[in-house]
């Protein structure tokens, strides 16, 4: 079979990376979570106080900003580390997930990260989920499919996932926060979120995820072949 290029977008909350995990897992190909790589530019920028105003101030902390995965050897998960050092449960937070669809709207930021995504793909046997895999990254991806779900049922799931990491977290909060990335992520001048022409729509609201997988596996093989 050939290596292919699985490129999965979509909205937040509609259970991107745990699918493309899982695919990838099955496949024996490489994930990458484009949306964690914003994640820890935002960590970064907030950490340092960097101004999202000045562009100057942009590009300096984007020079010290090093992101690379790493595979835990106990679990076999992959986890993100920012500078050397591990983030993945940071980066989940609520503080980040605040301000991260207004990082990610910047040039500079897409501009670098979309570069690193298409250096991390070069080679195919991938799966890389995020808001603009399908349209910007890769537009020539063998596969791409675009993943939504109601907003209730994405906040409860968001809410459990950041029950499960033991982080406090408030439904109505988590709602507003996803209406509010749904808009700006869509709208948006560079790279908005919108579903490529050739992608294929799962709506996940109603299904199970081991349904949701196996879809995207029949699809993924089909390609493959």
């Amino acid at each position: 079979m050939k290596k292919i290029i699985i490129a999965i977008d979509g909205l937040s909350g509609c259970g991107k990376s745990t699918t493309a995990k899982s695919v990838a897992k099955v496949l024996k190909y490489a994930y990458i979570d484009s949306g964690a790589m914003y994640r820890a530019v935002t960590l970064y920028f907030l950490n340092k106080h960097t101004n999202l105003s000045n562009i100057q101030e942009i590009r300096q902390s984007l020079e010290s900003v090093n992101i690379d995965f790493h595979v835990d050897d106990k679990d076999g998960s992959q986890r993100i580390f920012l500078n050397g050092k591990d983030v993945e449960d940071e980066i989940r937070g609520m503080p980040v997930t605040d301000q991260v669809s207004e990082v990610s709207k910047i040039k500079e930021i897409r501009q670098a990260l979309v570069a690193k995504q298409r250096q991390l793909g070069s080679k195919k046997g991938v799966v890389m989920d995020g808001r603009d895999i399908g349209t910007v990254v890769f537009p020539d991806a063998e596969l791409k499919v675009f993943m939504s779900a109601k907003l209730e049922v994405r906040a409860a799931r968001r809410l459990k996932e950041l029950q499960g990491r033991g982080q406090h977290a408030d439904l109505d909060q988590i709602r507003e926060n996803l209406a509010k990335r749904d808009h700006l992520d869509s709208s948006r001048a560079e790279s908005p979120l919108v579903k490529a022409a050739d992608a294929v729509e799962i709506d996940t609201s109603d299904l199970q995820f081991e349904d949701q997988v196996a879809r995207i596996l029949e699809l993924a093989r089909d390609k493959m072949n």
